[in-house]
């Protein structure tokens, strides 16, 4: 006598995938109707997928759960609230004990609430609120801006030298190559008289 049922093992309910059912994700296979977000239970396809060690979620629960958190992060005001992510499996932070300061600075919050850093560009306290690390230092979120040209940057639009920061394009005409063939275009060859 045969023995039937020789698939593969769907990697969400172990079960025997067919052929005609089967989904491979990463090496593994599923029933269609088992390819599901890990959170929220969408169905994925392959443009939607994000894999995280053997658990499967869609983009926008695998970036709840594991991408970049704090200010400047969300899609606006609307996700500024306080979910710490406990229905995502995210364990909360345990409180940190007291330790007493070694902060310069005498008055009662700063000794309380450890003070705040400097803003690199105008010098004024950055609170947690509006900091923004770029080039290793705490910026203001207004003053985390192109040093030549002033436009608002963003850590992939930001280069850096010798402290000050400046946007890509500011950058390459003030310290990139120079010489023939490093123009703008057409624009740039000038004839001088």
């Amino acid at each position: 006598m045969p023995v039937w049922g020789g698939g593969n093992k769907c990697g969400a309910c172990a079960r025997t995938v067919y052929h005609a059912e089967e989904v491979q994700c990463d090496g593994r296979s599923f029933h269609r109707c088992c390819f599901l977000c890990m959170v929220c239970r969408k169905n994925l396809d392959s443009t939607t997928v994000a894999i995280h060690d053997e658990e499967i979620y869609c983009k926008s629960c695998y970036g709840k759960k594991y991408g970049p958190k704090g200010y400047g992060y969300g899609q606006g005001a609307g996700t500024l609230n306080m979910d710490r992510g406990e229905r995502l499996g995210i364990k909360p932070e345990s409180a940190q004990p007291h330790r007493p300061t070694t902060n310069p600075n005498t008055s009662k919050f700063a000794q309380k609430f450890g003070g705040a850093e400097k803003c690199s560009r105008c010098g004024d306290s950055v609170y947690a609120a509006e900091k923004i690390i770029g080039a290793g230092k705490p910026w203001h979120k207004n003053c985390f801006r192109c040093a030549k040209c002033g436009k608002s940057l963003e850590s992939t639009t930001l280069t850096e030298k010798e402290g000050e920061i400046y946007c890509k394009g500011c950058y390459a005409k003030n310290f990139g190559p120079k010489g023939f063939g490093y123009g703008q275009g057409a624009g740039a060859l000038v004839h001088a008289q």
